[in-house]
C-alpha cells in the first residue's frame, strides 16, 4: 500500500477535524513516527490485539538512532547522550523479555539476544544516563578531589562573610553562583578590604564578587576537571568502537523498536482514552455502530450503513449531515492506520481505500480568483485521478442553480462509481436526489428534525429523502413571521404537499425505530446477565491462578535456599529445605506399578530416575546410553525401569526428591584418569537432569595428571559453561566449582 504524502494527509486531518485527536495519540509515540506502519497489516493488527491483551510500562522517550548509526559507520565517537540511547531501548526490551510472555508477544521477544559486548558498554551507565564513575579508580579518585576544592572554597567563602573588615560591605551573606562563578554580593567601595573580580551587578547596584582568595581553588578544580573530560573521552571512544562493531545488532534492534513503538502507542492510547481498535478490512463496505467523532463532547453515537456506491445526506438545515460525512471518512481514516476510536468493534465493519478525499472547504477566495462552483469543478476534476477511492463531497450543489447541477453532477457520480470510487455526499436539494433514489447501488439518509420542538435532533434515518425545513430554520433564527409566510406561498402548494408526505414517510420511520429500540433494549439486558456469568466464571478462573501460583513461588522459594545451601556445603540445610519443598506440593498420584524386566535393548522406553527416554546404545548389559530431554546419559541398566509411552514432547517434571538433588559433589580421590573422566561424565548428566547450575568437584593435587585431566575434560564439554578452582576453605587448588 502506497504512503500518502504528509501533506495531503494533514489536509485531509484538518478538513475532518482530527486535529486534535491524531495530535494526542502521536504523544505516546517515543520517538517521531508516520502514522503509516509499513509491512503486512494483518500481520501488526495480531501483534497490537495481543500486546493489547496486556499490562506493561510505556517506553522511555528515545532519540532517533539515524546520525548516530552513520557515524558509527565512519568511525566516529559518539557522546555519551547518544550511546545512552541504544542502552535505553535495550534496557526496554529486556524488561520486556523478562515478563516471559507466551503467544505471538513471548515468541517475538525470544528473538532479542543481547550481544555480550553491549553489557561491556551498558554497565558503565546508571539507570538515568550518568557516568558510573565508581567503576574507574582515577575518575573516583578525581570527583572525590573536586567535592573536596569545592568544599575549601565554600568555608573559604564563609570565612569572608564572618571577617568584621567585609561584614560592613556585605548585602547578604549568600554566596551567588553568577555565570558559574562563586560569588558575595557587596556594596560601592569593598575593593578596600575584598580582592576580587566582578563578575556582575545587582538590580539594586550591589556588586557580585568573585574573590581571589578562592582563585587558586578554582584553577585546580578546572585542570582536574579537564583530566576527567580526557578519561571520559577515552571511555567514549572504546564504546564506539564496541558499538560499531554490534552495528547489525544495532540495526536490529533499531528496526524492531520502530514497530513496538508503533504497536504500544496505538494500545496505551486506546486505555488512556478507552477507545477501541479496528483495522480495515478487504473490502469497501462502511457499517458503524456507535461511532462517536472525537472532536465532538457529549455526541450522540452514529449508526450508517454504507454499503452501496453512493450514500446521499439530506434533510433539515445545521442537522449533522456534514459531520456525519466528516464521521465517515473520519473512520475509515483512522481504521486505515490502525488509530484508535470511538465505536462497537464487534458490530462495525470498515472497509479499506487506498485514498480518501474530501471536497469539505468553500474554494472561492480573493488569492483564488475563482468562484465557488468553478472551485469545485477543479476538485472534481482531481478525484478523476485517483481509482479505488473512498470521496466525501459537502454541499454537492454549492454554487449554481440546483436543477442544472442535478443533472450535471448525476453522470459525474456515474462516471466515477465506473472508476471504482465511493462516494458519500450531502446536499439540501431534493432535486439530485430524486434522480438516484431509485439506483439500487445508492443509499439515501436523511437528517431527523422535532418538529414538535421545532429543533434538529442530529439523528438520521435511512431510506427516506428529508426536508431542509428552511422555513422553520428562518423562523427559528429569528425572521419575521409574515416573511416566512409569504415565502411559503410562493413555494407553492404543490410543494408543500411534496415536503409533507416527505415528513409523514420520516414520522413512520421513526416509530420503526422506536420499537427496534425497546427489542434492542431487551436483547443488551440478556446480553448483561450472560456477560456477568463469564465474569463470575472468570474471577474464579482467576483466584484458581492466583494460588496456583502462589504455591509455585512457595516451591521455588525452598528449592533456592536449598541451592543456596549446597554452595556454603551445608548438606543438612539442603535435606531441610527440600524437605520442606516438596511438602508444600501437591501429593502426586502413584503410578501403576511396572513389572521389572531384566534385559534391556536399543529403543526401549525407559524411566530413569523421575525422567523418561528411550536407549539409544548399549555399552554391554550392565551399562546403557539413554536420551533423556535432549541429553545422552551413561547409567547403569540396574537403574533403568521398562516403561511404554507415546513419543511426546518432553514435559518438565517438578516432583523432585533429595536423593535426585543430593550429587552436588563429586569426589575422584585415588582414581586413574579414564577412570575419573567417566565418572565426571555420569556426574554432570545426572546433575543436568536434576537442574543443578553449579557443582563442586575435588580431584586433590598430587603429581597433577588427574588435575590436568579433569580441565581438559570440563574444557570440552558442550554442557559446562565455566570452571575455577574452588576457595580455600573449599578445596583451593584441589577442587573445581563448576558452572553448567
Amino acid at each position: 500500500m502506497r504512503v500518502e504524502a504528509t501533506s495531503k494527509i494533514d489536509t485531509l486531518i484538518n478538513q475532518l477535524d482530527l486535529n486534535e485527536h491524531i495530535n494526542a495519540f502521536k504523544q505516546f509515540f517515543s520517538r517521531e513516527h508516520s502514522l503509516y506502519i509499513e509491512g503486512d497489516q494483518e500481520l501488526h493488527f495480531r501483534y497490537i490485539q495481543a500486546l493489547d491483551a496486556i499490562e506493561f510500562n510505556a517506553p522511555p522517550k528515545v532519540a532517533d538512532f539515524t546520525n548516530a548509526k552513520l557515524h558509527l559507520q565512519k568511525q566516529g565517537v559518539l557522546q555519551f547522550e547518544q550511546i545512552f540511547e541504544f542502552i535505553k531501548v535495550v534496557r526496554y526490551f529486556r524488561y520486556f523479555k523478562n515478563k516471559n510472555l507466551s503467544g505471538i508477544i513471548g515468541e517475538w521477544m525470544e528473538k532479542f539476544i543481547i550481544e555480550p559486548k553491549f553489557f561491556e558498554v551498558e554497565k558503565y551507565f546508571t539507570h538515568d544516563g550518568k557516568f558510573e564513575e565508581n567503576l574507574d579508580e582515577m575518575l573516583f579518585g578525581l570527583g572525590e578531589r573536586i567535592k573536596e576544592h569545592k568544599a575549601n572554597i565554600s568555608s573559604s567563602l564563609k570565612r569572608l562573610t564572618s571577617s568584621p573588615k567585609i561584614s560592613p560591605y556585605l548585602i547578604d551573606t549568600q554566596v551567588h553562583l553568577i555565570n558559574d562563578e562563586e560569588s558575595l554580593l557587596v556594596r560601592g567601595g569593598f575593593n578596600h578590604v575584598l580582592k576580587g573580580a566582578i563578575v556582575g551587578r545587582s538590580s539594586s547596584g550591589g556588586f557580585y564578587v568573585s574573590p581571589d582568595v578562592i582563585l587558586k581553588t578554582k584553577e585546580q578544580i578546572r585542570y582536574i576537571t579537564q583530566e576527567r573530560e580526557a578519561i571520559f573521552y577515552t571511555y567514549a571512544k572504546e564504546f564506539s568502537s564496541k558499538l560499531a562493531a554490534l552495528l547489525p545488532f544495532l540495526n536490529f534492534i533499531d528496526k524492531e523498536f520502530t514497530k513496538f513503538d508503533n504497536y504500544q502507542a496505538r494500545v496505551l492510547f486506546a486505555k488512556s482514552k478507552n477507545l477501541q481498535l479496528i483495522k480495515s478490512k478487504k473490502d469497501s463496505k462502511i457499517i458503524l455502530e456507535g461511532f462517536i467523532h472525537p472532536a465532538l463532547h457529549h455526541a450522540k453515537p452514529i449508526n450508517v450503513d454504507f454499503s452501496k456506491n453512493i450514500l446521499m445526506i439530506t434533510g433539515v438545515n445545521a442537522g449533522g449531515k456534514t459531520m456525519l460525512l466528516k464521521s465517515i471518512l473520519s473512520a475509515a481514516f483512522m481504521a486505515k492506520y490502525i488509530i484508535p476510536m470511538k465505536l462497537n468493534e464487534h458490530k462495525s465493519h470498515i472497509g479499506s481505500f487506498k485514498n480518501i478525499l474530501a471536497i469539505i472547504d468553500d474554494p472561492q477566495n480573493v488569492k483564488n480568483d475563482i468562484s465557488t462552483f468553478a472551485g469545485r469543478m477543479q476538485e472534481f476534476s482531481r478525484i478523476f485521478e485517483y481509482r479505488d477511492a473512498l470521496v466525501g463531497v459537502d454541499e454537492i450543489e454549492l454554487g449554481t442553480d440546483s436543477d442544472e447541477a442535478a443533472a450535471l453532477f448525476k453522470v459525474m457520480l456515474d462516471a466515477l462509481i465506473v472508476r471504482g470510487q465511493k462516494i458519500v455526499v450531502t446536499t439540501h436539494h431534493k432535486r439530485l436526489a430524486a434522480l438516484m433514489a431509485d439506483r439500487d447501488d445508492v443509499e439515501l439518509m436523511a437528517a431527523i428534525y422535532d418538529e414538535q420542538n421545532r429543533v434538529p435532533t442530529y439523528e438520521f434515518m435511512h431510506g427516506i429523502i428529508g426536508k431542509s425545513y428552511a422555513f422553520e430554520t428562518a423562523s427559528r433564527y429569528g425572521i419575521a413571521n409574515n416573511i416566512v409566510n409569504e415565502a411559503k406561498k410562493l413555494y407553492g402548494d404543490n410543494s408543500e404537499k411534496l415536503n409533507i408526505l416527505i415528513e409523514r414517510g420520516s414520522q413512520l420511520e421513526r416509530e420503526l425505530k422506536q420499537k427496534h429500540k425497546l427489542v434492542d433494549e431487551k436483547l443488551e439486558s440478556i446480553k448483561a446477565k450472560e456477560l456477568e456469568l463469564k465474569e463470575q466464571k472468570q474471577m474464579v478462573y482467576e483466584e484458581l491462578e492466583r494460588e496456583k501460583k502462589a504455591l509455585k513461588q512457595s516451591y521455588e522459594s525452598a528449592i533456592n535456599e536449598a541451592k543456596q545451601a549446597a554452595r556454603a556445603g551445608d548438606m543438612q540445610a539442603i535435606h531441610r529445605a527440600m524437605n520442606e519443598a516438596n511438602k508444600k506440593l501437591p501429593q502426586a498420584k502413584k503410578e501403576p506399578q511396572i513389572a521389572q524386566i531384566t534385559e534391556f535393548n536399543v529403543g526401549d522406553s525407559v524411566k530413569y530416575h523421575s525422567k523418561k527416554g528411550v536407549i539409544v546404545a548399549m555399552k554391554d548389559k550392565k551399562e546403557a546410553i539413554v536420551e533423556v530431554d535432549g541429553m545422552r546419559v551413561r547409567v547403569k541398566t540396574s537403574q533403568l525401569k521398562h516403561t511404554h509411552i507415546p513419543h511426546q514432547k518432553p514435559k518438565t517434571d517438578v516432583n523432585l526428591n533429595v536423593q535426585k538433588r543430593a550429587g552436588l559433589k563429586c569426589d575422584l580421590h585415588g582414581m586413574r584418569a579414564e577412570e575419573a573422566t567417566e565418572v565426571l561424565d555420569k556426574f554432570i548428566s545426572d546433575a543436568l537432569i536434576n537442574g543443578w547450575d553449579e557443582v563442586i568437584v575435588y580431584h586433590g593435587i598430587g603429581t597433577g595428571k588427574l588435575s590436568y585431566a579433569v580441565k581438559e575434560f570440563l574444557k570440552a564439554h558442550p554442557k559446562v559453561k565455566s570452571f575455577s578452582d574452588a576457595p580455600i576453605n573449599m578445596g583451593g587448588f584441589g577442587a573445581k566449582i563448576v558452572s553448567l
